[in-house]
């Protein structure tokens, strides 16, 4: 069989640092084009990598017959429009969180998706955690009895992502550490409790450290240099509470704060056992046995989940699976982030 052509649409830091290397570590594709419309990184990636042609227009190869995949690693303000007509094109499509910017958008894509009858998957990469995976085999299997509550903390002391750009922009990214770092962490919270349905959703999102761009002082600004000609216009702080028809959720995040340590990890609650999952790390098991408290770490080797996610994507791709990452399950986080910005604009609850 021959190899699956591919399209990287977009070519910064999370395509070139983990998507691209990903395609390239797999046998069973071959990227075609880099795309960027800044020419000179997709240039750089050609001639790193020695393969694919270099595009600036994602226009020029939407009905090339040989392609059958494309990564969209854009901003978000990109993420509707070109999965959108990578679908219409017949192509199978791999976005980036989130899906879109706002709720509504994210629903045209999934109706987009239904219509080519072509994948879209979403890039909520901890699904391929391996870490979450275990915990969600033990949620599923009963081992945390009733899973009644899940705590997810988010928070960072001063660490907005370039000041001034993209991430601050609510035209570009829809939102500020809610969209950016909060969906990861509802996500995971969902696919471990088995994506129960949202009830009611009510929260607050705050925009206070970043506003005086000027007199900001930070830690780091992985994003790049600030740029204080530029827009901040998005939250750096959220609250919110979620009931759903399994547990309720609670959620605090920070882009920044001023406590100054990350506190960034997730509390399942069951009335046998607890686990707290360090993010990106650990996870300890609280129990009781004979009367005792015990406290357990397992410890084991970890794959890379970017890796998993795009060979289970390009396995898709050729079988039409649809998988944990794909929009009919994933959109139900869009609609809680969606909520907890409706609920704090308008001051109320909101019920579904």
């Amino acid at each position: 069989m021959s190899k699956i052509k591919v399209a990287i649409i977009g070519c910064g830091v999370i395509a070139t640092g983990e998507h691209i290397p990903a395609y390239i570590a797999n046998p069973e594709c071959e990227i075609k084009y880099f795309c960027d419309i800044i020419p000179e990184r997709a240039e750089k990636m050609v001639e790193k990598y020695g393969t694919g042609k270099a595009v600036t227009d994602y226009r020029e190869i939407l009905n090339d017959p040989e392609l059958e995949a494309v990564s969209i690693c854009t901003p978000n303000n990109g993420h509707m429009s070109i999965s959108i007509d990578f679908l219409n094109a017949g192509k199978n499509v791999l976005c980036e969180k989130p899906a879109a910017r706002t709720y509504t958008e994210a629903l045209q894509m999934q109706e987009a998706c239904k219509k080519s009858g072509k994948i879209l998957n979403i890039g909520v990469v901890n699904r391929f955690n391996d870490v979450a995976n275990r915990i969600k085999k033990m949620i599923d299997a009963g081992e945390l009895g009733d899973i009644y509550h899940v705590y997810g903390s988010f928070r960072a002391p001063r660490m907005i992502p370039g000041l001034g750009g993209d991430f601050t922009n609510k035209e570009v990214a829809g939102g500020g550490v809610l969209i950016d770092w909060g969906v990861h962490f509802l996500d995971l919270i969902m696919y471990c409790t088995g994506d129960p349905a949202p009830k009611t959703v009510s929260g607050q999102a705050y925009s206070k450290l970043g506003r005086d761009m000027k007199d900001y002082t930070y830690i780091d600004m992985w994003a790049g240099p600030p740029d204080y000609s530029g827009v901040y216009d998005v939250d750096d702080f959220v609250t919110g509470m979620i009931r759903t028809a399994g547990p309720t959720i609670t959620i605090n995040g920070a882009w920044a704060q001023n406590v100054f340590v990350n506190e960034m990890y997730i509390d399942f609650l069951g009335d046998k056992a607890g686990i707290r999952m360090q993010y990106y790390g650990d996870f300890t098991i609280y129990s009781i046995k004979d009367g005792a408290l015990v406290e357990s770490t397992p410890k084991f080797n970890r794959s890379n989940l970017f890796q998993n996610e795009i060979d289970a994507f390009l396995k898709c791709a050729r079988s039409g699976e649809k998988i944990a990452s794909h929009i009919d399950t994933v959109i139900i986080t869009s609609k809680i982030m969606q909520a907890l910005y409706d609920s704090s604009q308008q001051s109320k609850e909101i019920v579904f």
